[in-house]
């Protein structure tokens, strides 16, 4: 919302060498204002975590080259890999998934759950998806405003989605929750994170063994049957495949619900051309500039150059980390023209906000779906819908890996 000044450039061409990342936000609505005028500079050696001096790449083209080339490479172990934090570093050979995976390897595991997110797949559970979001909304409108919008639609929306995908139990829905949201977390000890991913990944391994005993018509049980019986795959393989699904299922979800939501009760105008017009291709236009515009991943993706690497001129040497901001790539003016300003009339949708390239998030189709039917709903049902407390008293997930809102206390 506020544009970066015209001296912004100038004074990251003044500051030092290094500048720390990541940085900070201005507007709670746009990237750090100090990345983004970096877009003009070109990528730009930052200090992380531990003093190591990564390659941030914040234009859309070299994002997406960074994204696609190969030679880029997403796993972590390899020496020099710019991790996230000192957790990610104790923890480089825990649960490795296909997040963390090149070439076949990485191949093999995303043909493993390919088959359960494929566009036609996702489309068929659109029904029940709506079902789900109206339910949450019955209960948001029963409570009464003000309600919070996290805690009422956003979760449990995102979790139901998921956990009956996966085969979860309702009743355990809450301990995965609570335990997905602190590994989340940024900050938090070598010891807690190790609980919290202990705790749900023994949970995972033998609910894979209750649908191995009795399988049911889930995800869970399907894997079980091909993969697991067959020997080609053990219980802890598919239990960590499952836990990737669990957090980049619910939390990303949910976090862009909520956010989603907050800015367009920001932007009337914006808000009442939904409300206007439910069609689904409005709908699915205005889910699509929400995410370019948000980019709920805030501390970039992570890569390591295995050789030599040009990138729109730009040579990265064998062994240099980089980190593909999506988010100030999402900004880009070059290929989006309403840039840093919100514009559901905009075409957006070549946004990175699924990333790009071999790793692109294999759940986008069902996120989407699951977006399209809350921002749709929100339109249709609570179409007074507004914030019940000064923006100023939001508070913003600044300290945790995927960006949003704790809790949205809203009236209509």
């Amino acid at each position: 919302m506020t544009p970066v000044q015209p001296d912004a450039t100038a004074a990251v061409a003044e500051s030092a060498d290094h500048p720390t990342y990541p940085m900070s936000r201005g507007c709670p609505f746009d990237p750090p204002p100090a990345a983004s005028a970096l877009r003009a500079v070109g990528p730009r050696r930052v200090t992380i975590w531990d003093g190591s001096h990564p390659w941030l790449f914040t234009r859309y083209d070299d994002v997406r080259v960074v994204l696609s080339d190969p030679r880029f490479s997403a796993d972590k172990s390899r020496p020099g890999f710019p991790l996230s934090s000192g957790v990610a570093a104790a923890e480089v050979n825990v649960g490795a998934t296909m997040l963390v995976m090149d070439g076949q390897e990485h191949a093999a595991n995303r043909r493993m759950l390919m088959p359960e997110f494929t566009v036609r797949r996702s489309e068929e559970r659109r029904a029940q998806i709506t079902r789900v979001v109206d339910g949450h909304l019955d209960a948001l409108i029963s409570a009464g405003s003000p309600s919070d919008f996290v805690a009422t639609v956003a979760l449990p929306t995102a979790l139901s989605v998921i956990c009956e995908l996966l085969g979860v139990p309702h009743e355990d829905a809450e301990f995965v929750r609570s335990r997905t949201a602190t590994m989340g977390m940024v900050g938090l000890t070598l010891a807690e994170a190790t609980a919290a991913r202990g705790e749900i990944f023994d949970y995972l391994v033998a609910l894979i063994g209750e649908r191995d005993r009795r399988p049911r018509e889930d995800l869970i049980s399907r894997l079980t049957a091909r993969h697991v019986r067959s020997g080609s795959v053990t219980r802890e393989v598919l239990a960590a495949m499952a836990l990737l699904v669990l957090t980049a299922g619910h939390d990303t979800a949910a976090n862009m619900m909520s956010l989603g939501v907050l800015a367009l009760t920001q932007h009337p105008e914006q808000f009442a051309y939904l409300r206007r017009d439910q069609t689904p291709a409005t709908v699915s236009q205005v889910t699509d500039e929400l995410l370019r515009y948000l980019t709920v991943v805030q501390r970039g993706i992570r890569r390591i150059a295995t050789t030599d690497v040009e990138v729109n001129g730009h040579r990265v040497r064998a062994g240099e980390g980089v980190i593909a901001a999506i988010d100030v790539a999402n900004r880009d003016g070059d290929h989006f023209l309403q840039g840093d300003e919100l514009d559901v009339t905009a075409p957006a949708r070549h946004h990175l906000a699924f990333g790009y390239g071999s790793h692109q998030c294999i759940g986008q189709a069902l996120a989407r779906i699951e977006l399209e039917a809350v921002y749709g709903g929100v339109a249709r049902r609570t179409p007074g819908l507004r914030l019940a407390t000064p923006l100023e008293a939001v508070r913003f997930k600044s300290d945790m890996a995927v960006y949003g809102v704790h809790e949205l206390l809203v009236t209509w």
